[in-house]
């Protein structure tokens, strides 16, 4: 799992079968300090409440495809968590 802070959303106007109703939002990366690391990514939000400001975990690749229901849709990050303290 990676560290992220999301900085913003992401509006598509068509999704592909199994992603309807799926929030995207913009993350960005953060090491162990909370630091930025590389570029931005999209994720889909699995845990259906993330938002804007909130310090969040994610998952990429199949971890990512996994997360969401149905299984295995096209996305190569997800969000699973929300991060309390």
């Amino acid at each position: 799992m990676l560290l992220g802070r999301v900085t913003g959303t992401v509006v598509a106007s068509v999704k592909t079968e199994g992603l309807e109703g799926i929030k995207f939002l913009v993350v960005q990366p953060l090491d162990k300090h909370q630091e930025p690391v590389g570029k931005p990514v999209i994720a889909a939000d699995a845990v259906y409440m993330a938002g804007p400001g909130e310090l969040v975990y994610y998952v990429a690749s199949r971890e990512a495809a996994e997360a969401l229901e149905p299984r295995f849709v096209p996305v190569d990050h997800a969000i699973v968590g929300i991060v309390d303290a």
